[in-house]
Order: C-alpha cells, then sequence, then structure tokens
C-alpha cells in the first residue's frame, strides 16, 4: 500500500512539474469563426487637432476586437468607399451597398489635461439610426484600454451580452536561453495579448495561477526554493506573500468568491487532500480525507459548493461537496478521465478536460442536464477557464510540439489560437472583470 501510495503521489508530482518566459506577447490568430456573423464597419479614427496624432490606431483596435469575438465580421479599410469620423459625415446609402448592418465612426482629440478625449458612435446601417455615442477622458497611456472599452460597449449593444475585451489573460511562459537555461515567467496580458507584464520569473516550475475575485491578486504554485510552495501576489505592486509550505504537495490554489479563503491541495498529512485556508488567520481545515487523490479544486460562483478531481471511483472523475465539508457527490459518469473543473460565472456549466479517444480534450458539462459537449479538438488540451461574460474557454494545448494557448467559444464555433513568438505557453486563466 506504501509503494502504491507513493506512486500516486509521485505521478501527481510529475504532473505538476510539466514545464510551461520573459515578458513576450501573444499572437491571435482567428482560425474558425461564427457562421452568420454580423457585417459591421468600423472606420478609422479621425485625429482633431494640431501635432500628430497618437501612435495607437483606436479604429483598428476596436475593429480586432470584433472580429476576434467571431461574433462580426469586420470590413478592411482597403474595401471602404467613405471615410467618416462623425455621424453628420455619414451616407448610410454608401453602407447599405456594401452589406454592413452596423456602423463604427470616432474621432481623438487633445484635451487641456494632456491626453485626449475619445468619440464614437455605433449605426444601425439599415435604419440610419444612432444606436450608442460616447465621449470618453483617456491619457496617452490608456488609449488601449480605451478601445477596449469602446469595443464592450459595442459587443454589449449589439449582442446583449456583457464584453470581455477589456480584461486580462494570466499564463506561465517557458522560454530556453542562449546558454541553455530554460526561464520560466508568470506573466498578466491583456486579452488581446497586448501589454505582458512579468509578475515573476523562475529557473524552477511555476504553476496553476489564480486570480483573487476583484482581479488586484494572484495565488500561485512556486518551486523556487526546490519544492513546492504558494504564494499571494499583488499584480500591481508585486507585492506577495507565501501562504502555504506544508510538508509535501502545496498545489492547486482556488479563490473563495469573497477572496478570503484559498481551497488547496495539500499532502502534509500523507495524502492528497482538499484543504480550506482561510488567509486571514492562516488556519487550514480539510475538505476532504479520502486515500484516494483529491486535486484541483474550484468553488461555485455563490461559494456554497467546491468540485474537485479524484481518481477514488478507481479514474479521475468530478465531485462536489459542500464547502462547508458534507459528503461528496460525483458528478461526471461519461467518458473514462474528466478532470480539471471549473465553474461558468452564472455557475450554470463546468469547463474540464475530458478524455477521447486517446486525447485529451475540452469539455462543457451542463449541470442541469449533465450533458457533457466537447469543445477542442485536440490530442493533449489542458487547464480551461472560462471568460469572465462565460462566452469563451481559454486552455492550453501542442500545436507542433509547442506549447500554445487556444480560445473557443462555448457553443464551439469560434476557435483562435494565442502563440508566443518563441517559447512555451501554458497555464492560463482568465481574470474576472475589474471591481
Amino acid at each position: 500500500m506504501f509503494n502504491g501510495m507513493m506512486k500516486k503521489l509521485l505521478i501527481l508530482v510529475a504532473l505538476l512539474w510539466w514545464q510551461m518566459g520573459q515578458a513576450a506577447p501573444l499572437t491571435i490568430e482567428i482560425t474558425e469563426s461564427e457562421v452568420g456573423a454580423l457585417p459591421i464597419a468600423v472606420v478609422p479614427f479621425g485625429w482633431q487637432g494640431p501635432g500628430r496624432p497618437p501612435a495607437e490606431k483606436l479604429g483598428a483596435i476596436v475593429d480586432a476586437d470584433l472580429k476576434r469575438s467571431g461574433r462580426f465580421k469586420t470590413m478592411p479599410p482597403k474595401d471602404m468607399i467613405a471615410f467618416p469620423h462623425t455621424g453628420s459625415e455619414v451616407d448610410f446609402r454608401d453602407w447599405r451597398v456594401l452589406g454592413m448592418e452596423s456602423l463604427v465612426v470616432g474621432q481623438v482629440q487633445p484635451n487641456s489635461a494632456g491626453g485626449y478625449i475619445v468619440r464614437f458612435q455605433l449605426f444601425d446601417v439599415f435604419k440610419g439610426e444612432q444606436l450608442a455615442g460616447y465621449s470618453i477622458p483617456t491619457t496617452a497611456r490608456d488609449l488601449r484600454a480605451t478601445a477596449h472599452h469602446i469595443s464592450d460597449l459595442i459587443y454589449e449593444k449589439l449582442t446583449g451580452q456583457r464584453g470581455a475585451f477589456a480584461t486580462r489573460v494570466a499564463y506561465v511562459t517557458s522560454i530556453v536561453q542562449p546558454d541553455g537555461r530554460r526561464t520560466i515567467a508568470l506573466q498578466v496580458a491583456d486579452a488581446d495579448g497586448h501589454h505582458p507584464q512579468t509578475i515573476v520569473t523562475s529557473t524552477e516550475p511555476l504553476m496553476s495561477p489564480a486570480w483573487s475575485p476583484d482581479g488586484l491578486k494572484l495565488a500561485y504554485v512556486s518551486f523556487e526554493r526546490g519544492r513546492p510552495a504558494i504564494y499571494v501576489q499583488e499584480v500591481y505592486t508585486g507585492r506577495r506573500q507565501k501562504v502555504a509550505s506544508f510538508k509535501g504537495i502545496n498545489g492547486a490554489p482556488a479563490w473563495s468568491p469573497d477572496g478570503r479563503k484559498l481551497a488547496l491541495t495539500l499532502s502534509k498529512d500523507g495524502n492528497p487532500d482538499i484543504f480550506i485556508l482561510d488567509l486571514a488567520r492562516r488556519t487550514v481545515r480539510p475538505l476532504t480525507r479520502h486515500y484516494a487523490i483529491d486535486t484541483e479544486p474550484a468553488w461555485s460562483p455563490d461559494g456554497r459548493h467546491i468540485v474537485w478531481t479524484s481518481d477514488r471511483g478507481g479514474r479521475p472523475q468530478i465531485y462536489r461537496a459542500p464547502s462547508t465539508g458534507g459528503k461528496a457527490e460525483r458528478i461526471t459518469f461519461e467518458g473514462r478521465y474528466n478532470a480539471r473543473a471549473s465553474y461558468s460565472p452564472d455557475g450554470k456549466m463546468l469547463t474540464l478536460v475530458t478524455q477521447v479517444g486517446s486525447d485529451f480534450r475540452i469539455g462543457v458539462l451542463d449541470l442541469a442536464s449533465r450533458q457533457l459537449r466537447v469543445l477542442s479538438d485536440g490530442a493533449l488540451d489542458e487547464s480551461p477557464s472560462f471568460a469572465p461574460n462565460g462566452s469563451m474557454v481559454i486552455y492550453a494545448t501542442k500545436i507542433r510540439g509547442q506549447g500554445e494557448l487556444a480560445a473557443v467559444s462555448v457553443d464551439g464555433r469560434v476557435r483562435q489560437r494565442l502563440a508566443l513568438q518563441a517559447g512555451d505557453v501554458r497555464e492560463p486563466a482568465w481574470a474576472p472583470y475589474s471591481q
């Protein structure tokens, strides 16, 4: 029994050591978009003022955001026959001829505070009516963020669903240096891959990044001193603290919805179980006590339940129990392997890794019907994470032996690849909306 237990622990540690480096931007490629996407034209924003316009092209950023969602078919500027910047300059007949259903125009001008005023209008082309119009003060530093905010406003107006373009993604990169050493880094970037920010670097594995509910902190696992420990780090200040360094495994941190607790995988008592860490009191209590491996916890959005992966039935499956403790309930039965589950923002679905033949793919489980839908088509897809609006799932995959990220809509109709120019990228975690 001892040898079997050691074998399980070694297997789990080996999985944790699956390696993922420097601030490198992600390149996003749309590989499949939604059939029947809404035709929309985003006219390049005009510059109204003395001197040179800012380097950021806001119209191009908005265009790229909407196109990347898969819900919109944008018009290349080379195909446009007019370039209005205000509603009074729009001739809707031009855009009807081009088959556009929606039109976005805008302009940028300097303001007295040394920043900018960005104005934009959204029109229904066939009705010839304005659907939205805003004037937004901003700074040179925040121009890209302003463009993403505009994209969110347009997306919500036209789809009825909140946009997620102004959100961020955390991920782990691994880059081999010229001297042969591997540099591993935990990074945060805008949802479009721009503005990568290195949170921490190491020559040892970093893994399992998890966002706090307010989007201001990351919990993660670091092997920087030769053994696993869990840290909580403030994204903007860089301040961090070690919160778990017990004997054995310290892994898979997951925040409670109120940000006061972490669910963890600890083997301090000999076997990997799920524990709840009170961050203020620094006390831990067990959620599970079982001879099997229990790992990869995730909280429900209302904080009432925790799901986790366990092989207590012979193979990895998803189980659930009240977060206050109680009887474990198995909730996945379709397939031989289901793991790494996390809740959708509305609590109605789980995204998880499921085995299909010899491949490991990303699926979505409807908790009401218990219907499992496979979304990805890779051979080794891992680490799924919902967008904060629940529209897409980001995950890690392998493309020609290279670790990349991919994203797929929850209906499977929109697919993207997010790759580094050099090195591997893994362990994605989509940030919540900023509070």
